[in-house]
């Protein structure tokens, strides 16, 4: 039986008098992959930042495993550009590492070749294994991540997507991941739960893909199309088209 991790009980979030979020309640577990999608303003980032703590719900609770850790991966990266900043020195930030222990975790990312490289060179696929390599620094038993595949391209996504299943089985731990297109992460979640300020409907890929609640938010059209894709999709095919080292390649910038 996999491990709960974080349970959100009829959380609501009010700002300045809007409701960005409405009687919200699910959990995360240890192995599992839960995928949220939603309209843009559908409140997918206030709720991310509520599970891992930045947001406090203005109605209901959120209940955490003891000493729960998180490792957060955030929809964009905010730096100084004004100092240049190289990949190892990114990730010693805020954490006392040794050599063999960087070594170890751009390697497990694909990312080894980056190390002496400026953060402010990298492209978005490269940027996003940096990223991923911070977080899994902290050995999580959740895995955040918002939007990860945001503004990299279709081969750098499907790269990244197999990474995140990786990552799941060596740490063992739960994910939860924002994501705009359900077509590209269909064989690699568990559940899927879509997000309107409240909970439109969750479950698994295909459930979901003929759910009233999902045409009525993204159309019969791209309902159809993802059932076909799913119905149609060999994940193992895809694996193998995979290449195992893309992370030079900089046209995702």
């Amino acid at each position: 039986m996999s491990t709960h991790l974080v349970t959100l009980h009829n959380v609501s979030v009010i700002f300045n008098g809007r409701s960005i979020l409405d009687k919200v309640a699910f959990s995360l577990y240890r192995g599992k992959i839960t995928t949220l999608i939603g309209p843009n303003g559908a409140g997918k980032s206030t709720l991310v930042k509520t599970v891992i703590g930045l947001n406090k719900p203005t109605e209901g609770s959120v209940e955490r495993a003891h000493n729960l850790k998180v490792g957060y991966v955030p929809q964009k990266l905010h730096l100084n550009d004004a100092l240049p900043l190289r990949v190892e020195r990114f990730l010693r930030l805020n954490q006392n590492l040794d050599k063999k222990e960087i070594d170890n975790v751009l390697a497990l990312v694909g990312a080894s070749k980056l190390r002496n490289l400026n953060m402010y060179t990298l492209s978005g696929g490269e940027t996003q294994r940096i990223l991923l390599a911070s977080a899994v620094l902290r050995k999580p038993d959740l895995l955040v991540l918002d939007e990860p595949v945001q503004g990299i391209d279709v081969t750098g996504q499907f790269e990244l997507y197999s990474l995140i299943v990786k990552l799941k089985l060596m740490l063992n731990c739960g994910i939860l991941m924002v994501s705009h297109d359900l077509h590209l992460v269909m064989a690699k979640t568990d559940e899927v739960i879509c997000l309107q300020h409240h909970i439109c409907c969750s479950g698994t890929p295909d459930l979901i893909s003929s759910h009233p609640e999902y045409v009525a938010l993204f159309g019969r059209q791209e309902s159809e199309q993802l059932a076909w894709y799913h119905h149609n999709h060999d994940p193992t095919l895809l694996d193998s088209s995979i290449s195992s080292d893309k992370h030079g390649d900089h046209s995702n910038a």
